[in-house]
C-alpha cells in the first residue's frame, strides 16, 4: 500500500488537547491506526491526554522538545522516539524555537 502525504491535505490544531499554541498534521487513519506527520509550532504544546486504546509513538526529526508520560520527563531531540504504551498519558511540548516535528504512529490495539 502506498500512502501518498503530498496528495492529504495538511489541518490546524490550535490548543490541541488542551495544550497551548498550534500544531499542524497530514493524517492517514484506518481501522488499525493513524500515521501523522505533525509539526508542533514553537511556543505550542500537546495537552495531557491518555491512551486508552493504542500505543502512540513518536519519532522527532527536527527540533527539541519534552514528553511527560507518566510524570517522567523525556528530552526530545531529532533521532529520539517517545513511545506512550496503552493505558498511560503523556503530553509533548516544543521547548525551542523552531518547529518540533515528528512522525507519530498510533497503533490500537
Amino acid at each position: 500500500m502506498l500512502i501518498n502525504f503530498n496528495e492529504i491535505p495538511e489541518r490546524s490544531a490550535p490548543g490541541m488537547n488542551n495544550g497551548t499554541g498550534e500544531m499542524t498534521a497530514k493524517m492517514f487513519m484506518s481501522e488499525n491506526g493513524k500515521i501523522i506527520p505533525c509539526r508542533i509550532h514553537a511556543g505550542g504544546s500537546i495537552g495531557k491526554h491518555k491512551h486508552e486504546t493504542s500505543d502512540d509513538i513518536n519519532y522527532v526529526l527536527s527540533g527539541t522538545g519534552k514528553a511527560i508520560c507518566d510524570g517522567e520527563v523525556e528530552v526530545l531531540t531529532a533521532g529520539c522516539c517517545h513511545i506512550c504504551k496503552k493505558g498511560s498519558e503523556h503530553s509533548i511540548i516544543n521547548t525551542g524555537n523552531d518547529d518540533l516535528c515528528m512522525l507519530t504512529i498510533v497503533v490500537e490495539r
